[in-house]
């Protein structure tokens, strides 16, 4: 498992903008056409991503630690615990990357 400093940008920038809860920030880390899988709910372009900020992330004032990753194939599979008023636990979000950018996630524990 690979620590959290070694992660590539736009992963990095999934889980400081949500820290430091900066939207526009978070939200510019996808593609356009992204795609967020959250437990078998799915959210579609940034405008889905976006619905999906506010109601389970920073709307709920999320903040993850970054306990490590491995990368297979890819794919970049993210070791995280979480707190706030929403979810609180550990948990793992699956990474796929589009050049710079984020174009999709999952989110399976």
């Amino acid at each position: 498992m690979t620590g959290p400093e070694s992660l590539p940008p736009a992963i990095a920038d999934f889980f400081d903008a949500t820290n430091l809860s900066d939207r526009d920030r978070f939200l510019a880390a996808f593609t356009a056409d992204a795609v967020l899988d959250d437990w078998g709910r799915s959210f579609h372009g940034h405008d889905g991503i976006a619905t999906w900020n506010e109601n389970e992330n920073m709307g709920v004032q999320s903040h993850f630690e970054v306990e490590g990753f491995t990368e297979t194939n890819g794919v970049y599979a993210v070791a995280i615990a979480v707190t706030g008023h929403g979810y609180n636990g550990g948990g793992t979000m699956a990474f796929a990357l589009e050049g710079d950018r984020i174009s999709r996630v999952d989110i399976t524990g």
